[in-house]
């Protein structure tokens, strides 16, 4: 009898034990989503919509634009490309690669006549970590061409590179496209693309 006590006053003593542990144990947060899981592909086309006009009245047009990354070249290629536009080009930092992006750019109207048209401009896009953390741009004394830049007018179309620099160790960089300029309304964080295809894209 004495030991059939012993052994329920263990029994209660682990299990009392065990929910002591569960309760001071540091709760874990739960995981974070970034926009990067949701990163478009390259060669995927992606519709968006600009809208211009008075944020404070709700916009006066709707725009619709499509954005295509058409190409990634990183490394050593991408560092022969930007020496080859220009030999004052400065070498990528210690530690870094360069990352070129083809991008195709389509702008058009949603009525008409249409009013508005659209400038695209480099700052417009940035490269980042699938968390979010934005590199600046490199300092290039001569850009590739053509560039991806200019005033774009509905029904036209645009190509050209931007360039990013990365550190060596990130393989799944992203491009987060921001497309508040002038009177078109910023909403949300962007449109994520992917600048990688597989595990990187050191080609």
């Amino acid at each position: 009898m004495g030991v059939t006590r012993e052994r329920t006053r263990a029994r209660y003593a682990a299990t009392f034990l065990i929910f002591a542990l569960v309760l001071c144990a540091p709760l874990l947060p739960a995981q974070a989503h970034f926009p990067a899981a949701d990163a478009h592909p390259i060669g995927t086309p992606v519709a968006i919509i600009l809208e211009f006009g008075d944020q404070y009245l709700g916009g006066d047009e709707l725009y619709d634009a499509k954005i295509t990354v058409l190409r990634v070249v990183r490394g050593e290629k991408a560092w022969g490309m930007i020496k080859a536009a220009s030999a004052s080009n400065p070498a990528p930092k210690a530690g870094w690669d360069y990352v070129l992006a083809r991008v195709q750019f389509e702008f058009a109207t949603r009525t008409s006549p249409s009013h508005f048209n659209y400038a695209i401009d480099p700052s417009q896009f940035t490269v980042a970590t699938a968390e979010g953390a934005e590199f600046d741009p490199p300092a290039l004394v001569e850009q590739l061409k053509p560039g991806l830049s200019g005033t774009i007018k509905p029904g036209d179309a645009m190509e050209g590179w931007l360039a990013f620099a990365v550190p060596h160790n990130l393989e799944r960089p992203v491009m987060i496209f921001r497309e508040d300029v002038g009177e078109v309304i910023h909403r949300g964080g962007g449109t994520w693309f992917q600048l990688y295809e597989g595990s990187a894209a050191r080609r």
